[in-house]
């Protein structure tokens, strides 16, 4: 029997993300995006389809190789204007009890001690529903806007940083205050017991943090860690410390190749690979019948912006796509951003002699992954099909129309799935680490290298 699959939302906190030009379609309400009714309405119809959570991608710069300008990204609001979705997070909190919430935030521009106070905030605020979302950033916009640098860091040198940045992270959720450390003693006018709070005493080669954590304990205390690198670096980061691990394959046994290496990793770090959930990045267009949502499908296509396409596509590879003939096979050259992508295609198809305009074509409607397309039964069944074959946890769920696309899988898709019972009808516990790994399981497992800072070593009066 096919196990019970973890439902995800991926979405942006602006009017466009991974699909070109179809914020033109008249159902599409991305630009309501910095309304809070619109948020709270979208994490009610998620919670009430039962959906784990929704997972927030961000973004520190904005795509600006093609042509040699961000004009194209903003005629086509490709990811950019954008809002900082962690101030999203406890207003959709407020209105829900159980959906879940993951955020991304980068280890390039961002220090450990201020980020592990956001994130132990964000846990108390949602009593337990947060997970940090761990990116190195591949934009030079970013680069040069925030560090005052023309390039990014080299690859290697990003994922040091990240690997630390985490350590010390950890370090302060896990080992500075003890569990029992807030007393509220009125009658002796304690409120924390000094003797339960320690300083950390870090230092490494990128960060020196002395003292002690600005945060009490969070209901999870560290946040559930997600990771989405796909380089051989990064899955041996997202093995290491990932609870999490976000994966775009190209098709079943790619994902069960994926799956299957990311475990066996794990197993090589003395993790138990059980405690690593794995979501594959999935579109879905749905409706009552196979017809109508190819119907709709189709009319989706017609809305594809070739280069709102292609500035997303030259904003992950670092490419000007301007400079090659949309009609003339596309030769490998090397990537300055991710560097999956230039490979990507070649795995699609590898006997193809990929274009530009086959790549936009390819990454108009939902970017880069899968895109399933029918009725309930069609739907349901491929997403069993990725399960079975894969070993795949769940999936993070794209949109091309924003709110509308996620609104007919929950009406279409979640009852057939719910039916068949492979997606929850009910939670059992209250954060987002025990909707991941079941009920009772609020804290980091003891194989996380995370846990090795709960040694305590009293701090000096």
């Amino acid at each position: 029997m096919t196990k019970e699959m973890r439902i995800f939302a991926f979405d942006f906190n602006g009017p466009a993300h991974l699909s070109a030009g179809t914020w033109r379609h008249p159902s599409d309400r991305g630009h309501e995006y910095t309304s809070l009714k619109y948020w709270t309405e979208y994490a009610q119809l998620l919670e009430k389809a039962c959906f784990d959570g929704i997972f927030f991608a961000d973004n520190d710069g904005y795509h600006e190789n093609y042509r040699g300008s961000v004009a194209d990204s903003l005629k086509d609001a490709a990811q950019i204007p954008t809002n900082d979705p962690a101030y999203l997070i406890p207003v959709m909190a407020s209105v829900t009890k159980n959906l879940s919430f993951g955020v991304t935030s980068s280890t390039a521009y961002d220090v450990p001690y201020k980020l592990a106070r956001k994130f132990s905030t964000l846990d108390h605020l949602t009593d337990g529903r947060i997970g940090w979302n761990v990116v190195t950033s591949y934009s030079t916009a970013a680069a040069r806007n925030l560090a005052g640098k023309d390039q990014i860091e080299a690859h290697a040198d990003r994922y040091a940083r990240a690997e630390e940045f985490i350590d010390v992270a950890t370090n302060l959720w896990e080992g500075s205050w003890e569990d029992d450390a807030v007393v509220v003693d009125r009658e002796n006018g304690v409120y924390v017991d000094p003797s339960k709070v320690h300083d950390i005493n870090y230092q490494g080669e990128h960060f020196s943090v002395p003292g002690i954590h600005q945060c009490e304990p969070s209901p999870q205390r560290t946040p559930v860690i997600f990771q989405a690198g796909g380089s051989p670096r990064g899955v041996e980061l997202a093995a290491k410390t990932a609870e999490a691990v976000f994966m775009n394959a190209i098709d079943k046994p790619t994902l069960k190749k994926q799956v299957d290496a990311l475990r066996a990793k794990a197993v090589e770090f003395g993790r138990d690979p059980e405690h690593i959930a794995s979501l594959q990045m999935i579109t879905i267009i749905s409706a009552a019948t196979d017809e109508e949502a190819q119907a709709k499908y189709q009319e989706y296509l017609k809305l594809v912006s070739y280069d709102g396409a292609m500035a997303r596509y030259s904003g992950w590879t670092g490419l000007d796509m301007s400079s090659f003939d949309p009609d003339k096979p596309l030769k490998d050259v090397e990537a300055k951003g991710t560097a999956t992508m230039l490979t990507f295609f070649q795995k699609v198809d590898a006997e193809k002699e990929w274009t530009p305009r086959d790549i936009a074509e390819y990454i108009g409607i939902g970017g880069t992954s899968p895109v399933i397309v029918g009725g309930p039964q069609t739907v349901a069944d491929e997403l069993v099909s990725w399960i079975e074959q894969s070993g795949v946890t769940g999936f993070n769920i794209a949109n091309a129309v924003k709110f509308q696309d996620i609104k007919d899988f929950t009406e279409f898709v979640v009852p057939e799935l719910q039916r068949r019972g492979v997606m929850r009808t009910s939670f059992a516990g209250s954060t987002l680490r025990e909707h991941l790994f079941g009920e009772g399981v609020a804290r980091l497992p003891q194989d996380h290298p995370g846990t090795a800072h709960r040694k305590l070593q009293p701090v000096e009066a």
